[in-house]
């Protein structure tokens, strides 16, 4: 049996597990179909010199690499081939004329005063080098020597400053002619004698030679440097291409065919990284719904998570078909209501998770389906706005609730929106930002009706038991709490009792407070059926067990769960207080009974004085448990002292953990030497001591 009982657990594991994995795969492939036209731009058939039927802009930026191609091979061919200059070439032929110079003067003045010009020319010849004198024609030679001292020093300074000048610039083999020239030049403009102008401007001629040679080395590195200025051609992202009417010339539909707007072009790419997004969104669906499964939560809940997700992204998609650059209407979007509902009709932990999941499907729909482009400005708005409905949705009582945390979402929507607009290099005109605050207040309005709204069409659609049927269900004039109070007054005080310790219990560890609360209201309600059976309703009279027979009295006992569970049925109460109702008392041993049939006959059956439960299925149940035993034993102290207190709680939970009543649940033993902390501080607080007070004929005696 119990090898069977493990197989059809695995087995209702295994569904549960493959529904929500079917349901979390769901909400994404929806987000995927969706979002279909948010990765790819619509194309265009077109063909050549036709006009454009509309104005076309770019969906992203890319780079027009055959415009970019010419600007470089343009940048490059401008670039002038580069020279390296020969020093040694320049101070070669600089020293010749220094040399030429030097001799003339030594000669000059080693020369007696007869003797003759020829003389000092062949003096001249012996002291310079054979292949200067042989090169140079005699005559300049002839010249210098007949020039007087200053003269000739003027020639010198002169030639050697202008070769200097011409050298310095780098003479190619192609420009001597005009290297000679300017040393023409500059010689003729002197105020040299002519015959000096002439002997200097053929010395300067001789003197020229090609002294800058072509670097190959050089002149590519700075075509590289050329082409590396050279800014890439872009087709930017919003550019206009084509407008209206323009003839479609070759270069229009290039550019065309670069941004993927003709007809046939499609890129695997974007879709294989939508899925691989769509794919982590799934699995973080996935985890946050297996937790919340965890946590108690029904798979009719993870249906409704499912619907509130296919509504919000259905919203959410409709409205981006109207946003525009100018008009962020995402602005006017109730992502609210979908968090708030959620929480309210889910979990609080699976509501931040969805929000999270939301905001970011809303970075990819609201990106005015322009390829490549994520909007975080929406992604942003939708997140905060979600955020906060859920954390200022507390103590939800009434529908007031719901109407404060939307105030409280108007507000955030606003400051969000004043932050785009401070931050944006374009800050938002008075106009533009009062429009879209009153879109965030809108926003904020629209969660609220729609919260309201669609809430009781869900809790009654699905069944799903809400914070608000919970306290309905907690109103005193409820017909069944009436029915306790006026046909059991003692259980209505008992059940009241044991709400207050249970929804303090609850909350020291996370569980449904409100839920233990409501449903203690109603746990003993079977006992209305026959309420002088039991010990806090006989209120003075005769206890009728003494006229029964142990196994009779203990089968009245055992009924009251399940007459319980009857009647709630039948008022048609939402089946988690019914299971609670049943289980309040586990497979648990009337003791009492089973003792005192114990001492009348030998042969007694402990099974038969054991409620045939369920045990508790949930936590909630399993604390509803103690603390209707723990309020039923304190009631029946005479002076319950803090320690005694603390000893029954001790005592109960010990015996309920050892019998086995928790096996199927999930409560740790962690969380019960918390919750045993919290019905002790309770308990004590209810029976403090108090004063003792004399009585009034005391008083009346010591006041004579």
């Amino acid at each position: 049996m119990n090898k069977i009982s493990e197989f059809f657990t695995n087995l209702t594991i295994y569904r549960e597990r493959t529904l929500l994995f079917i349901l979390s795969v769901g909400i994404v492939t929806l987000f995927f179909f969706l979002s279909l036209s948010n990765i790819y731009t619509p194309t265009y058939h077109l063909e050549k010199y036709n006009p454009a039927p509309e104005t076309i802009r770019a969906p992203f930026t890319v780079e027009n690499e055959r415009k970019t191609e010419e600007l470089i091979r343009e940048a490059t061919q401008a670039v002038e081939d580069r020279y390296t200059i020969s020093e040694d070439i320049e101070a070669e032929r600089i020293e010749i004329i220094s040399e030429v110079f030097a001799g003339i003067k030594e000669v000059k003045s080693s020369s007696g005063e007869g003797a003759s010009v020829e003389e000092e020319l062949a003096t001249l010849k012996s002291y310079l080098p054979d292949e200067l004198t042989q090169d140079l024609p005699e005559g300049i030679f002839e010249a210098f020597m007949r020039a007087d001292t200053r003269e000739l020093e003027n020639a010198e300074s002169l030639l050697l400053s202008s070769l200097k000048s011409v050298f310095s610039e780098g003479i190619r083999s192609e420009d001597v002619e005009d290297a000679e020239r300017t040393i023409a030049l500059k010689v003729q403009y002197s105020s040299l004698s002519v015959p000096i102008k002439q002997a200097a401007t053929d010395l300067g001629r001789f003197s020229l030679v090609e002294n800058a040679f072509f670097d190959a080395e050089l002149t590519e590195e700075a075509r590289k440097e050329a082409a590396a200025g050279v800014d890439p051609v872009l087709i930017r992202s919003g550019e206009v291409i084509v407008t209206q009417g323009s003839t479609l010339t070759n270069e229009i539909m290039e550019e065309l065919q670069l941004t993927g707007l003709l007809t046939g072009q499609k890129n695997g790419w974007p879709m294989l990284g939508l899925a691989l997004f769509c794919g982590l969104l799934a699995c973080i669906v996935l985890y946050e719904s297996l937790k919340a499964r965890k946590r108690n939560m029904t798979m009719r809940q993870i249906g409704v998570l499912a619907i509130i997700s296919a509504f919000t992204l259905l919203l959410m998609k409709v409205c981006s078909l109207f946003v525009t650059i100018d008009q962020p209407y995402y602005f006017l979007i109730p992502a609210a209501a979908g968090a708030m509902l959620i929480k309210l009709l889910c979990d609080e932990r699976l509501a931040i998770a969805m929000s999270i999941v939301y905001s970011l499907m809303a970075c990819l729909l609201f990106n005015g389906q322009i390829a490549g482009v994520l909007n975080a400005q929406a992604g942003m708005y939708t997140l905060m706005s979600q955020l906060a409905s859920i954390i200022f949705l507390v103590q939800y009582k009434d529908r007031s609730a719901v109407v404060r945390a939307g105030a409280s979402v108007a507000f955030i929507n606003i400051c969000m929106i004043t932050f785009f607009s401070f931050i944006s290099f374009e800050r938002y005109s008075w106009v533009e930002w009062s429009t879209f605050i009153g879109y965030g207040a809108l926003a904020a309005l629209f969660s609220v009706v729609l919260t309201l709204g669609v809430l009781p069409l869900i809790e009654t659609g699905f069944g799903i038991l809400s914070d608000q049927q919970l306290l309905n269900l907690s109103n005193p004039n409820h017909p069944l709490l009436r029915k306790i109070l006026v046909e059991a007054p003692g259980t209505y005080h008992h059940s009241v009792m044991v709400a207050n310790l249970s929804e303090a219990a609850c909350e020291s560890i996370g569980a449904n407070g409100l839920l233990a609360r409501v449903a203690s209201y109603y746990h003993d309600v079977g006992k209305t059926i026959r309420p002088n059976y039991f010990i806090e309703n006989q209120m003075g009279m005769r206890n009728p067990h003494d006229f029964l027979d142990p196994e009779q009295s203990a089968e009245i006992i055992i009924a009251h769960p399940y007459d319980g569970a009857k009647l709630l049925k039948e008022k048609k109460i939402p089946k988690e207080i019914i299971a609670i109702a049943e289980q309040h008392h586990g497979t648990t041993l009337l003791k009492y009974f089973y003792y005192q049939a114990k001492n009348e006959s030998k042969h007694v059956e402990e099974s038969e004085y054991r409620y045939p439960g369920p045990k508790p299925q949930t936590i909630e149940a399993a604390i509803v448990n103690i603390c209707d035993s723990v309020e039923a034993a304190v009631r029946s102290l005479n002076e319950p002292t803090e320690e005694k207190i603390n000893q029954i709680v001790q005592g109960i939970i010990e015996n309920r953990l050892l019998d086995g009543q928790f096996e199927e649940c999930d409560l740790t033993l962690k969380q019960l030497k918390v919750l045993e902390q919290a019905i002790c501080e309770t308990l004590n607080g209810i029976f403090h001591s108090r004063i003792q007070y004399p009585d009034a004929k005391t008083l009346v005696k010591e006041a004579k």
